[in-house]
């Protein structure tokens, strides 16, 4: 897990970029087995498996591998909505709040005097390294990239190499309902940990804002997680997604 090294350096992940993604929780019938977190795809962290991981203050994406498991992905994502997708007329990033907002009501990790950004780079990266004077800024890391199951060296000078992805794009959620809600609740979901995981900016670049039907990460291990995740996200804000997409998920888990 996350250790400061020695020095007591601070630190920055300035630039881990939004790219257009974005919660929900463990519902009783879907019990993770009793190995829940297992080693991510690529390097030597450990992730969490998103069933024992209903609040998303824990690192990392863990494949789901047991059929205990995949079945109880399966009910998680059966009880998702669906509808069409709506206009995406009205969206902008600023309809969310601003980028990355420590003051977001509702969502673990908020008011800590630090913001998302840094939160979930603490959250996931290994080996972390603080800018002078500060426990929240990280200036370097080592993260295992659920999405492409490499290992990726973070360093400032290379700020875009890692990014933050919305899992539910934020303006997928603008489309699927959010668009009519108060703006607290969109900050809410701009900023929530569960709706939020540090890749490869890359790959995030290609996702966009894709649902699953359109997008699944590169590394198959990670896909039915990836789904629980999704699905999570629309449970918890009650909204609904696609029905190619439902269908997707579902698939990803062996339904």
């Amino acid at each position: 897990m996350s250790r400061v090294l020695a020095g007591g350096l601070t630190a920055v992940v300035a630039g881990t970029l939004l790219a257009g993604c974005e919660g929900g929780g463990l519902t009783g019938d879907a019990k993770p087995s009793d190995s829940a977190s297992a080693p991510s795809a690529g390097g030597s962290g450990v992730g969490t498996s998103p069933l024992a991981n209903p609040e998303g203050t824990k690192p990392g994406l863990a494949p789901l591998t047991s059929e205990q498991d995949r079945a109880a992905a399966r009910r998680l994502i059966g009880k998702v909505s669906t509808k069409g997708r709506g206009p995406k007329t009205g969206y902008a990033r600023d309809r969310f709040g601003y980028a990355w907002m420590d003051s977001a009501d509702g969502v673990p990790l908020a008011h800590n005097g630090c913001d998302t950004r840094n939160d979930l780079i603490k959250r996931d990266g290994q080996d972390l390294r603080f800018r002078d004077g500060s426990d929240c800024v990280v200036v370097s890391m080592t993260l295992d990239d659920p999405y492409t199951g490499t290992t990726i060296e973070w360093r400032k000078a290379q700020a875009t190499k890692v990014q933050i992805d919305h899992v539910m794009p934020l303006s997928y959620d603008w489309q699927m309902g959010a668009s009519r809600w108060p703006k607290d609740k969109r900050e809410q979901i701009a900023n929530d940990p569960l709706n939020l995981l540090p890749v490869s900016g890359s790959t995030n670049g290609s996702k966009s804002d894709s649902g699953p039907a359109s997008w699944l990460p590169p590394n198959k291990q990670i896909r039915c997680s990836y789904s629980v995740r999704f699905s999570q996200v629309s449970l918890k804000y009650e909204l609904p997604v696609t029905a190619a997409d439902k269908q997707t998920m579902l698939a990803q888990c062996g339904g």
